[in-house]
């Protein structure tokens, strides 16, 4: 197996490998999570998998989860369908910086994403090393974040756009979960900035320490949480990637954001993803 990084902070390329063995071979299985925990995303071309195996290798981390917006291959539970068409121009909920699935109690804890079908140009992903992100912040900032925590929510980003009726069901099916604003990881221990565009508010701010009058909360608590989110849009932290179909990528959801740049319509793009179960935050 050949292991190439693509930047600085982030990502690798495997090749001579494949999938498919990884999901039988223990040692093989082993070295892939391995480098995952130390690259936070690794990437590999020319997959040959059916559903079947992708499922095979993704459940090597854990169980898998479906989605409650995104279905899921009927065949393969827990392999969810992403699938763009030019007949939903409007399908747009991926084009932010997020950590999957944060507005869950225990949000997930890795994904396998495999490329099915892809634009000729355009429709890459990015993926921002958070733990490098916690590590930059002035010092006076990680000690005012240190005991925060926030609100990440389903309701006002996959919710926002269906009837209230629905959204109410999709809130009370999932309430807002609540996550510390700096996680550690479960296995590296690095401490990692765990806000995103699922995050909607500070719930612990408002104290003596922090709040003189109005405006220290009203607008400097959302002024701090815009800072904290806008970090995953830094270049030295991130790393791109341009689909091909057979492409995959695995990353650890614990420690990175990504974003879907949504620069193709009117062409498909269709992307199968695999949800690991993950633990709690805190």
């Amino acid at each position: 197996m050949k292991i190439e990084a693509l930047t600085c902070a982030i990502g690798a390329q495997l090749s001579g490998v494949r999938l498919a063995d990884a999901a039988r071979d223990d040692g093989l299985f082993a070295e892939i999570k391995s480098l995952l925990l130390r690259y936070k995303v690794l990437f590999l071309r020319d997959q040959a998998m059916s559903r079947a195996e992708h499922v095979a290798f993704a459940r090597r981390f854990g169980e898998l989860e479906d989605h409650p917006v995104a279905g899921s291959d009927p065949e393969h539970p827990g392999l969810v369908r992403i699938y763009k068409t030019p007949d939903a121009p409007n399908d747009r909920y991926e084009n932010s910086w997020h950590s999957d699935a944060s507005w869950r109690e225990v949000p997930p804890m890795g994904c396998v994403l495999r490329c099915v079908e892809c634009p000729p140009v355009g429709g890459d992903t990015m993926w921002a090393n958070m733990a490098l992100a916690y590590e930059k912040l002035p010092e006076q900032v990680k000690a005012l974040i240190a005991p925060l925590r926030a609100r990440h929510s389903i309701e006002c980003t996959f919710g926002a756009a269906m009837p209230i009726e629905k959204r109410l069901a999709l809130k009370q099916q999932f309430p807002d979960a609540e996550h510390p604003v700096v996680r550690v990881h479960a296995e590296t221990g690095e401490k990692v900035l765990y806000v995103n565009g699922f995050t909607t508010h500070f719930t612990n701010f408002h104290t003596p320490d922090n709040v003189r009058y109005g405006q220290d909360f009203t607008q400097g608590a959302s002024s701090l949480l815009q800072y904290l989110i806008s970090q995953a849009a830094i270049p030295e932290y991130q790393v791109r990637w341009r689909w091909q179909p057979g492409s995959v990528a695995i990353w650890d959801n614990r420690a990175t954001q990504h974003y879907a740049v949504m620069d193709y319509p009117p062409c498909h793009r269709k992307m199968e993803r695999a949800g690991i179960v993950g633990t709690p935050t805190a």
